[in-house]
C-alpha cells in the first residue's frame, strides 16, 4: 500500500515563474518577468548555482512564460544535449547545466551564441553550477558569458524552506508542525521539490491510516521511500 501511495502522490505543479520561491532571488525574478514585459533588454543571461537550488525551475518557468503569450521557446538540458535550435525566429532559448557539454557541445554554443548576438532577438537563458570564471569549458565560451548578466541562484534559507512547507500544506488543505518541518529537513532530502512531494505523500499516507501526522508516521514514510 505505501509504494502505491507513493506512485499516486499527485504531481506538483508545473513550473511557473508565480509558484517561485524566490527568497534572496527577488531581483533575479524581477529581471526576468521585465525581459518578458519588455521592460528590460538584456538578451543574455547566465544563472548559476548549486543543485536544488531552483535554475531548473527558473528556466522552464520562463520558457513556459513565453509560450503562454503565444511565442517559439524551447528548454535544453545539456545533460542529454542532441543539438541546439538554430532557428533566428525562436524567442527564448533555455539551456541547462551547460557544465555538463563535451568540447564539441561548447563549440556549438559559442557559435549560437555570436549567431543569436549578430542575427536575431533571441533572448539566451543559461545555467551552470558555477560561475563562468570557474567553469572549465573554452575560454572564449567563458568571456562570451560574461558578457550578458550574471545571477546567481540562492538556495531558499531553512526558515524560508519551513514556510514554503507550511504554506503548501496548507494550500493542500492540511497542517503540519514545526516539529515535521525540521525532522524533514534533516533526515529528507531538502530540495525544496523532493519536500513538497514527501508532504504530499505523508497527507495521503495519513488519510490511509487514519492517523494524525506526527513524526512516527514520517520516519515510517521515509523508511519505506529510502
Amino acid at each position: 500500500m505505501m509504494q502505491q501511495l507513493l506512485l499516486d502522490i499527485r504531481p506538483l505543479p508545473s513550473p511557473l515563474l508565480e509558484n517561485f520561491q524566490p527568497g534572496r532571488n527577488a531581483e533575479l525574478l524581477h529581471m526576468l518577468s521585465g525581459i518578458l514585459s519588455g521592460r528590460e533588454r538584456e538578451r543574455f543571461v547566465y544563472l548559476w548555482g548549486e543543485r536544488g537550488c531552483g535554475k531548473s525551475h527558473l528556466l522552464q518557468a520562463t520558457v513556459a512564460a513565453y509560450t503562454q503569450r503565444d511565442l517559439k521557446a524551447v528548454y535544453c538540458s545539456a545533460k542529454n544535449h542532441s543539438g541546439f535550435p538554430v532557428d533566428s525566429a525562436i524567442d527564448c532559448i533555455a539551456i541547462d547545466d551547460i557544465n555538463c557539454l563535451d568540447a564539441s557541445a561548447q563549440i556549438e554554443l559559442f557559435n549560437l551564441y555570436n549567431q543569436l548576438r549578430d542575427e536575431g532577438h533571441t533572448f539566451l537563458l543559461l545555467s551552470g553550477t558555477v560561475a563562468p570564471m570557474y567553469l572549465a569549458m573554452r575560454q572564449d565560451l567563458v568571456t562570451r558569458l560574461g558578457w550578458g548578466l550574471v545571477f546567481q541562484v540562492h538556495e531558499l534559507t531553512e526558515a524560508e524552506k519551513i514556510q514554503a512547507m507550511k504554506t503548501h500544506a496548507a494550500d493542500r488543505g492540511f497542517d503540519i508542525s514545526m516539529e515535521i518541518c525540521l525532522y524533514l529537513l534533516r533526515h529528507g532530502r531538502r530540495d525544496l521539490p523532493s519536500l513538497m512531494m514527501t508532504l504530499d505523500a505523508l497527507d495521503r499516507y495519513s488519510l490511509a491510516q487514519q492517523r494524525p501526522i506526527t513524526i512516527p508516521l514520517l520516519r515510517e514514510l521515509l523508511q519505506v521511500a529510502s
